[in-house]
């Protein structure tokens, strides 16, 4: 500021103030990225691929065929788990992890050492209903979701009298997502296994046992839920009214691939690939197709 132009009125005739505004070091009321917070410690890590399942003292159980045992369950994330025990496991051996009421998802081992086991999730949506029911939604949901699939050539379509046994071997490859309403947020989960009863989900964000989400599959489909059980990433939902499973059509899922990206915790034990294909006798979307036609004739 030109104190003698003040003074004399030379120069522009604009007034100027004579103290000048100082910028604001605080918080703008809009806003609260203005607010300086000094770190305290520095991190002295990268943790971004660090274990964020890792669980303590919880038990549960590893079944099969007949045999059921008791297992520590030490890490759990959307794609797999592992857990130590005195169970005798080879490599690729499948057994079913039981994580609680509706918690039953089929694994294969994939990594063993010093008692304990790495486990891959099957990938597939269980469908936990008679092979006939199942069968007749799968129908429906091809129908829908993929009329252009067309019949694999090469496939022999399964004989009208192989029986439900037989027709609950062959794996579809479906794998159904939804979205969980909760807390004031909504996050889109994966359906692990489902029933009238209840379902499986994998859920990133954190869920509390006891919380009353909405789930909602598309097309206006939703179901009120109550949570039974949370551990790691996967929860428990126990249905207030019995689901009707053939409502599944109306949800267009996803094909499952042949990979699987192994949680951080196995990433090193692990080779890249998965198990649950043609191995485990998961078929084609054309070749359910022909073995749905095969026995469910109209």
């Amino acid at each position: 500021m030109n104190i003698r132009a003040k003074i004399f009125g030379a120069g522009s005739t604009q007034r100027e103030p004579i103290l000048q505004s100082k910028r604001s070091k605080g918080a703008r009321s809009d806003s609260l990225d203005t607010v300086r917070v000094e770190r305290e410690e520095w991190r002295r890590s990268d943790g971004r691929f660090e274990d964020r399942h890792r669980l303590l003292d919880e038990v549960v159980q590893v079944s099969r065929g007949d045999e059921r045992h008791e297992v520590q369950l030490i890490n759990l994330s959307g794609g797999g788990a592992m857990v130590s025990g005195e169970i005798e496991l080879k490599l690729w051996d499948k057994v079913v992890l039981e994580l609680g009421e509706e918690g039953s998802v089929e694994c294969v081992v994939r990594w063993l050492r010093d008692g304990r086991f790495g486990l891959e999730f099957a990938h597939e949506t269980r469908i936990d209903c008679g092979a006939d029911q199942q069968a007749a939604i799968l129908r429906e949901v091809i129908r829908r979701s993929f009329p252009d699939v067309e019949f694999d050539a090469d496939h022999h379509v399964q004989s009208e009298h192989s029986g439900p046994e037989s027709r609950r071997e062959r794996r579809h490859p479906l794998v159904w997502s939804g979205l969980l309403h909760h807390d004031y947020q909504s996050t889109p989960v994966r359906i692990r296994n489902i029933s009238e009863t209840g379902a499986m989900i994998d859920c990133p964000a954190m869920l509390t046992s006891g919380s009353e989400p909405l789930l909602e599959f598309g097309n206006g489909m939703s179901l009120s839920t109550k949570v039974a059980w949370v551990l790691g990433d996967q929860a428990g939902l126990r249905f207030d009214t019995p689901f009707d499973l053939h409502e599944l059509s109306r949800s267009r899922p996803q094909v499952a691939g042949a990979d699987w990206q192994p949680p951080s915790y196995l990433e090193a034990e692990v080779s890249n690939g998965s198990p649950w294909g043609d191995y485990w006798g998961r078929v084609s979307l054309g070749e359910l197709r022909q073995d749905l036609e095969g026995f469910l004739k109209r």
